[in-house]
């Protein structure tokens, strides 16, 4: 296991709106010469800041440093974890939700809509919606007078206005006949509470409304007590919901996850801890395990 052991992250500056485009290039940079083990100095001028700006930027994006940063994304950590517990997620199950208390996946607590709201496809229902950032850049959040329905991101791209819009259509296509209302002031609570680790509490759940076939809630449910931190596999999963030969079928129901980061689909990794299949990109995958390893190691 890796020591991450750089400033707390509640000691850090806080965030700025284009922190993670920096994080998002470095990231990409490592991925490629990971095996070399790039020097800062290196890592810094693929991403076009000095070495202090660098660091600066990493402080406040999740108090670690490229260094540490580049410790969590090598494969062989993911492979590890994999190794140390064949089926984290079986040995999981078995505990139930009474995990660690930093494991705010665990303090999640859900309710599937009903069969005949699933079928109307949100007829009748008021979805609430606002743009926030976030560690992973510019996120799209969706809630119900239930909670939390919806987490996507905001792709980069020079057109800002097309980008959002293109994230807003792939969340509204889950529910056609629903009438979608912008307001950044109501679903701001859920943008400041999701992304916060001091906020992660046991007496205060998160309530999260899943929405899906009954096969594809079993799959999300399950993801929901994969360990903050830790990986399984698409076959583990599969067989952790006894359906061990529906592995395919659960890799595409993980695929359509609609509530991303806190239903954590990012933790799924290929066989032998290759990372795949991540509807908002390998490298936002990449950047979120990073920054659970940073979290993780320093609690």
């Amino acid at each position: 296991m890796f020591e991450l052991r750089d400033q707390d992250p509640s000691d850090a500056p806080a965030q700025q709106p284009g922190d993670y485009a920096y994080v998002e290039r470095a990231i990409q940079f490592l991925t490629l010469h990971v095996t070399a083990q790039p020097s800062l100095a290196e890592i810094a001028e693929a991403v076009g800041l000095s070495e202090s700006h660098l660091g600066a930027v990493f402080q406040r994006w999740a108090g670690l440093s490229p260094k540490a940063l580049l410790q969590a994304l090598t494969l062989g950590y993911a492979r590890s974890l994999l190794r140390d517990k064949a089926s984290v997620l079986e040995a999981s199950l078995e505990v139930g939700l009474s995990g660690p208390g930093r494991l705010h996946d665990l303090f999640v607590t859900h309710e599937a809509m009903s069969p005949g709201e699933y079928k109307a496809r949100g007829e009748g229902l008021v979805l609430t919606y606002g743009y926030h950032p976030t560690p992973f850049g510019e996120a799209l959040i969706v809630t119900t007078p239930r909670g939390l329905a919806g987490l996507g991101w905001v792709e980069t791209d020079e057109d800002h206005a097309r980008a959002q819009a293109h994230a807003l259509n792939d969340l509204q296509r889950r529910w056609p006949r629903a009438r979608f209302v912008e307001n950044a002031a109501t679903t701001q609570a859920y943008a400041s509470r999701v992304f916060d680790p001091k906020r992660w509490k046991a007496g205060e759940p998160l309530r999260v409304v899943l929405v899906g076939s009954d096969f594809e809630v079993g799959v999300w449910q399950a993801l929901l007590r994969i360990p903050f931190g830790a990986a399984t596999t698409y076959a583990d999963l599969a067989r952790a919901i006894d359906k061990p030969r529906a592995a395919r079928a659960v890799g595409a129901a993980v695929g359509r996850n609609p509530v991303s980061f806190v239903v954590p689909c990012h933790r799924v990794l290929g066989s032998g801890g290759k990372l795949t299949g991540y509807h908002w990109g390998l490298t936002r995958k990449q950047a979120i395990l990073g920054w659970e390893a940073a979290h993780n190691y320093k609690t």
